[in-house]
């Protein structure tokens, strides 16, 4: 069985900036679980997993031009409310230089078996008004 799962991210960095949004398919997320995951290509993304499974974040901008880093992965409570994030670089909570396209997570032991779990995937692009955006719709689901 694959230990770690990657979750490929690509956006379309000059369409979310300009509409203000990561949705209406400004954002595609997929991953490799060896587990059929749901919503492949979507920001809806589900990722089927297991507890003590290495996962890796990467995030790909289809405007080479405009940087994009991943700011921030925050997983959220039943409730809507956030939980702790999970660090990139435990000395550090949130990346000041847009050179962050890989987050990397333990999925943890306590996870119970069939509850999606969302968190809020925050992005940075470049600076300016709608620089910083996120979607509250991707889950890991442990098996």
């Amino acid at each position: 069985m694959e230990s770690k799962i990657t979750i490929f991210s690509v956006v379309d960095v000059i369409e979310s900036l300009s509409g203000g949004t990561l949705l209406n398919g400004n954002l595609c997320m997929m991953d490799n679980s060896p587990f059929e995951s749901l919503n492949q290509g979507t920001p809806n993304l589900v990722t089927l997993c297991y507890p003590g499974q290495l996962i890796h974040w990467t995030i790909l901008a289809l405007d080479l031009q405009t940087p994009v880093a991943i700011r921030k992965i925050t997983f959220l409570n039943q409730d809507g409310s956030s939980c702790e994030p999970i660090p990139a670089d435990p000395t550090q909570l949130e990346s000041d230089k847009l050179h962050l396209n890989v987050w990397s997570g333990i999925v943890p032991y306590y996870l119970v078996p069939g509850v999606e779990y969302r968190y809020r995937f925050e992005l940075q692009m470049y600076e300016g008004k709608n620089c910083l955006m996120y979607v509250d719709t991707p889950a890991l689901k442990r098996v």
